[in-house]
This record gives structure tokens, sequence and C-alpha cells, in this order.
């Protein structure tokens, strides 16, 4: 079994959402998950070739396997891309549905290609949203909206970074809420400035568990924009990550930095 660990989305070397890439593991479903939960890291991302010859990634969080995990499959691309340094491209497909995941190196950066997938029809509430997140409603821009790009987030935007950086929510609720209604947590942002944007992702049981980077929220914020953003997350957590969101039609490349970490 050969394991390493990244961190993605960094600003600088020293920084990221850590990720832990596997290769070659015998190991079954809730033997992966346990693993997971035995790592120093938000994400475990196991690589296989599927009987078709594809590369297959598999997901797991501390809590629970994911149907997809952007950072999770930045490490396994820098992984891939360290082996293989004359490759600019290559593709994955996620093991749960079977997603294409096109992937470009650019420069320094990695890129993600991805689609616009469905969101159940789930009625959201502004007032319910607000308990959760422990803040008066009048805090809540707009209505909070669902999108994904293959593991869907209710986007939640909050009218001051203040506000953002200030919430403490109710995690165990909002990890019911979203079982209940098949979304893997909230993803609460502001506008800084222009196309910036700063976020916080609410999809753990502990606050430890934090995540300092998600890639599938910021393709999800862009395509439910319609636009090209910047997002910045992580700086509370010690961890400053910026992610890119290159929109185009329905589409989104999701890309930032990946650096190899010490074990």
């Amino acid at each position: 079994m050969n394991i390493q660990r990244m961190l993605c989305f960094g600003r600088n070397d020293e920084s990221g959402n850590a990720a832990i890439v596997v290769e070659h593991a015998a190991l079954a479903g809730p033997e992966r998950l346990k693993f997971a939960q035995r790592q120093d890291a938000s994400a475990t991302v196991f690589v296989e070739a599927d009987a078709a010859g594809d590369m297959q990634l598999d997901y797991y969080y501390p809590h629970a396997r994911s149907p997809l995990c952007l950072h999770a499959t930045l490490a396994a691309s820098a992984v891939f891309f360290e082996r293989h340094p004359d490759i600019g491209r290559t593709r994955f497909i996620t093991s749960t549905h079977r997603q294409t995941l096109e992937i470009e190196r650019v420069g320094e950066g990695i890129f993600v290609g991805v689609k616009a997938q469905p969101c159940a029809a789930v009625a959201v509430h502004v007032a319910e949203t607000a308990r959760l997140l422990r803040v008066e409603p009048a805090h809540v821009i707009g209505t909070p909206r669902l999108a994904s790009v293959g593991s869907a987030k209710l986007l939640v935007e909050v009218a001051e970074p203040s506000v953002l950086a200030a919430l403490r929510p109710d995690l165990p609720g909002i990890a019911e809420w979203s079982r209940k209604h098949g979304v893997s947590g909230m993803y609460v942002y502001c506008r800084l400035h222009d196309a910036i944007y700063a976020g916080r992702n609410f999809n753990h049981l502990e606050p430890r568990f934090e995540d300092a980077a998600t890639g599938v929220a910021a393709g999800a914020l862009a395509l439910s924009l319609e636009r090209s953003i910047t997002l910045l997350q992580g700086d509370a957590l010690g961890q400053p990550c910026t992610l890119m969101a290159r929109y185009a039609d329905g589409s989104v490349q999701i890309g930032g930095r990946a650096a190899k970490s010490a074990i």
C-alpha cells in the first residue's frame, strides 16, 4: 500500500487542506472508513484501476464516505503528475457515481473540470438556516440555494466577513438536516470585493474537522453565481487557502496548488 499526504489549495507549501492519497489498498469499504478516521487529514482518497481500466477515486471523510471531494482529487492528481512529469492532462472516475473528472496542469496549479449536477428539490427557509447557523435571520442575505458539481452544498450568503468569522453553528443539527435532504452540509460565504469571496464549510461533527478549503463548494458557488471567482478559506484555521473557479456555460474548473507533506 502506497500512502502520501498532500496539502491542497494552500497559499504556500506549508498551508492547505490535508488529504491522504492511498494506492494499492486491499481494503473494503468499512476498513477504508476506519483507515480514514485514523488519519490526520480531513479526507482520504483511494486510487485504483477499475475493470474498464479507468483510474477510480473513492473518497472518505472521517465520518462518512463521500461521492466527491475536490481537494482529495487535487491531491491524487498531484501524485499522478509527479510520477508523469511530461503529461499535462489526465482524468479520473469517481467510485460512487461514476462521474468523470477532467484534470489539467496549468503552471504551478492543477485544475479539476466538472459540470453542474442535479440537486434534490428542497424547500430552504431562512429562519431554519439562521437557527442552524446560530445567527439572526437578518444576517442572511437572500434565500439560501442549492448547487452541486457532484456533492450538493447549501450556499448561504452573509453580509459581513465579521459574521462569517464569528460563526459557531449547530454542527449536529446541520449534519441531521443534511442527511434528511441529501445535502453535503452548508457553505457560508460573503463577497469581499469584485470576484473575491471568503467562505467556511460546515459538513463535520467537530469544530477541529472544519475544512481549510472546499473545492466542491467553490465549484457550486461559481455555478450558482454564473461567474469565475476566487475563494479564500482557512485563514482562521491557520491554513490559508486560495481556490480558483473558472466558470463557462454550466461547467467549471476548480484549481489551486498542491504540495507534498510529511505523513
